[in-house]
């Protein structure tokens, strides 16, 4: 089983989850994080660390996200892996939240 980055990340992308990481399993694109499901270890420390909550267990990612399992295992082969906390973009907070993200995943 594998973590899930979901839909709440895109446009707030916190790095927190990435500082507990112990296998480093975390990618970064422009403006979401993903999680790599051959790395992930299953700890679940990851998931409390998250402030606005877009990280889930496999097995409880919502319906309406299941889309972020594929996208999360297809964008880890492409995007750089993350290992340091950075700082959150300037209007994370505006993001949070905001329903419907998905369109505004930028590749």
């Amino acid at each position: 089983m594998t973590f899930v980055v979901g839909e709440d990340c895109i446009k707030c992308k916190h790095t927190d989850c990435v500082e507990v990481c112990p296998v480093d399993c975390f990618y970064e694109g422009p403006n979401f994080l993903v999680i790599h499901p051959d790395e992930c270890i299953d700890c679940a420390l990851c998931e409390p660390e998250c402030p606005v909550d877009a990280i889930f267990s496999e097995d409880e990612l919502p319906e309406d996200q299941q889309v972020f399992l594929e996208l999360n295992a297809e964008l880890a082969e492409v995007w750089p892996n993350i290992t340091e906390m950075k700082p959150a973009p300037a209007d994370a907070e505006e993001w949070a939240g905001k329903p419907n993200k998905l369109a505004l995943l930028e590749r």
